[in-house]
């Protein structure tokens, strides 16, 4: 891989001394010692943390995504070209975008990030993912001004939309949301971080750069949609799909929030449409789901990951284009791709959905946007000192908007279990 893209936004540094590990390696460790992916032991990942002693937080739900990623490579290594096997990241760091990809998530999850996205609104909005671009390119401490100072193709291969924030029209007041679906982020980038954006992108040629953020408008929302990602983030990308309509489907069967008519009623009409050794297999599997053995249940949802990953192939998604790592994607042919989809569908309608977990996610919410505005009105008396000093630099440099991207930082950094005391701290007599 050419020294471009291993190259790190500090410049080059010396090695310590009998250090030999690849710069992946280093990547990968840096990313394992951060503050900011320990967090995720204690931040939801679809039930809130606490709730029960099996289901998966973000922190299980990254290591399952890091392994599946991996198998992910040793696939394609059996079934690539061997010119595709050339562009296939190492094993490391494929780990190291898994685990890393969640470190920006708030706390409560997508419910915490809706809320903190209504509350930064006036101040360049807020999203999950352009959060962990900016941990990794600039708040964790491993480096001063570079945050973990990965390389170059690693901040790449997290890059699952590379494009800025769009400009949206901001309520009168931010005091009363309404309806918080009516304020979900745009998938994006936020625009005080359009530096290391155009770093990462630097190696790109301005055609190449042109197409890989091309954007579509979308129809019910001032939003856009990023259209590309680069072949490690689609890697990425499906691991993270499979983790989550596996795994905490595994979850909602366990814990009984999907019963064996729900799936039977939702999934019937889908394994119908599949081919005949497909819809065979996922027959038995849908039997064996729902077995009180926990070994045959176990096997079952081993069986479900192996459908997807030994069907993953590498397609040509812009021919047009001339570096590699965006001229391909890894993707699932139609049949695997609409199961997937089904699968998460499931979850979505019959674990997120529910009023239990909506009730517990408009909770949440509430936190969030009390905390923000407590933390807004009395920056300087709330704040602990280290996050006050940053406030107020921020404030004096940048004005309003900088102070809030601050605070939002703060917020965005709590675990479940932090933002509720410190909800308790401030709200409850």
């Amino acid at each position: 891989m050419n020294e471009y893209w291993q190259a790190r936004r500090s410049g080059p540094s010396a090695q310590r001394p009998g250090d030999r590990r690849t710069p992946w390696q280093r990547d990968r460790a840096r990313v394992l010692h951060s503050a900011a992916f320990r967090r995720l032991q204690s931040k939801t990942q679809i039930m809130n943390v606490g709730e029960n002693d099996f289901y998966r937080t973000r922190l299980t739900h990254s290591l399952e995504a890091a392994q599946i990623g991996t198998s992910l490579i040793n696939q394609l290594h059996h079934v690539g070209s061997s010119e595709e096997r050339q562009l296939l990241p190492d094993l490391n760091l494929m780990e190291t975008l898994c685990l890393a990809h969640d470190i920006g998530h708030p706390p409560f999850g997508h419910g915490g990030e809706t809320a903190l996205n209504y509350k930064m609104l006036a101040s360049g909005g807020f999203e999950g993912n352009g959060q962990t671009f900016r941990i990794v390119g600039k708040l964790e401490a491993y480096h001063a001004e570079h945050g973990m100072d990965l390389t170059r193709r690693s901040l790449l291969g997290l890059l699952k939309y590379p494009v800025l924030m769009p400009d949206w029209p901001v309520p009168d007041t931010l005091t009363n949301p309404g309806s918080l679906a009516n304020w979900r982020p745009a998938k994006a980038l936020f625009a005080c971080d359009a530096d290391l954006l155009d770093w990462v992108l630097e190696p790109l040629s301005a055609a190449d750069r042109q197409r890989f953020q091309e954007v579509e408008k979308l129809e019910r929302s001032p939003w856009q949609r990023s259209l590309h990602k680069s072949f490690d983030a689609s890697l990425m990308e499906l691991a993270d799909d499979i983790a989550y309509g596996v795994h905490d489907l595994e979850d909602a069967v366990v814990t009984g929030t999907l019963s064996e008519n729900q799936w039977h009623t939702h999934l019937d009409h889908v394994v119908s449409s599949l081919d005949g050794d497909l819809s065979t297999l996922m027959r038995q599997l849908g039997t064996q789901l729902f077995s009180r053995q926990h070994s045959i249940r176990k096997d079952a949802i081993g069986a479900l990951v192996n459908i997807f990953v030994t069907a993953v192939r590498i397609k040509e998604v812009l021919p047009d284009v001339n570096e590699e790592l965006v001229r391909y994607n890894a993707v699932l042919p139609e049949p695997q791709r609409f199961l997937l989809d089904s699968l998460k569908a499931v979850v979505f309608e019959h674990v997120i959905n529910q009023p239990s977990i909506q009730q517990l996610r408009y909770r949440s919410q509430t936190m969030l946007l009390n905390l923000f505005s407590a933390f807004h009105n009395e920056p300087l008396r709330l704040l602990p000192h280290n996050t006050r000093a940053r406030w107020q630099t921020a404030y004096e440099q940048e004005g309003q908007a900088g102070a809030d991207r601050i605070l939002c930082d703060y917020i965005a950094g709590m675990t479940d279990d932090y933002a509720e005391r410190m909800y308790k701290n401030l709200f409850v007599i």
